[in-house]
């Protein structure tokens, strides 16, 4: 355990635990675990400096989940009262951000129903009906909105259409589609979508390509960025070894 180890104990066990706790959820480089097991609380100490500090904005999120609920829940009553296409947009995208995908789709089918002249609700279905593996609805939605915005959300709706027309076996169009948007957007989502693409039909050195792609952002992109987009590295790294070299 160490001088320091004793002179802190029951605390240096305790930092230890957060320090892999933190580790285990936001997987950052693998040596940070040996810092933390061999190196004790100086370890430990070292890693939440480093790597969990930072986060602090980030995990900050997660203290949202409160007052989002209550305002959830205002929501559910005032529905009651004033079913408007505004109040389940805001329900829905609430929904959307505690991970209620059905319920958040069902929020956004009232809004609609009720003024479909906008592409926000659309959009925002579309996503939950691809979140629940629903593509042929997601087609609907997403070109309905792409056709009225074509680099809605930064690309990322085109991007999603191109996915979904992936799953639903129009591999032609996917294709055409990802092209037409990778030559603007930089989304790793989106680049990863087409490895998939592109690995299901065995074109394996053009999959690992666009896999590499979303690693090689990574050297020059600032930490904040590079903690948000360590979801894409890995799903990328997973996905180059799989694919033969």
């Amino acid at each position: 355990m160490g001088y320091l180890g004793y002179l802190f104990y029951p605390w240096g066990f305790l930092l230890q635990g957060l320090a892999i706790i933190h580790f285990i959820r936001r997987r950052p480089e693998n040596y940070w675990l040996f810092v933390i097991l061999f190196m004790g609380l100086p370890g430990a100490l070292i890693y939440l400096v480093v790597e969990a500090l930072p986060d602090a904005g980030l995990l900050g999120q997660s203290f949202k989940v409160f007052p989002r609920r209550k305002r959830m829940g205002q929501l559910e009553a005032m529905i009651r009262d004033n079913p408007s296409p505004g109040n389940y947009e805001e329900l829905g995208d609430l929904y959307m951000d505690d991970g209620r995908a059905a319920d958040a789709r069902a929020a956004f089918d009232k809004a609609i129903a009720a003024r479909a002249d906008t592409p926000d609700p659309f959009y925002r279905r579309g996503v939950c009906a691809i979140q629940l593996g629903d593509f042929a609805a997601a087609v609907s939605d997403l070109e309905r909105v792409v056709s009225k915005q074509s680099d809605y959300d930064f690309q990322r709706a085109a991007g999603l259409l191109a996915h979904a027309y992936a799953q639903t076996g129009q591999k032609e169009r996917a294709e055409a589609l990802f092209r037409q948007v990778t030559k603007i957007s930089t989304l790793s989502e989106t680049y990863l979508n087409f490895a998939d693409l592109l690995a299901s039909e065995q074109r394996n050195a053009e999959a690992r390509e666009w896999a590499q792609k979303v690693l090689d952002k990574k050297p020059t992109m600032p930490n904040y960025l590079r903690r948000r987009e360590r979801p894409w590295f890995r799903r990328a790294n997973d996905l180059l070894k799989r694919l033969p070299a």
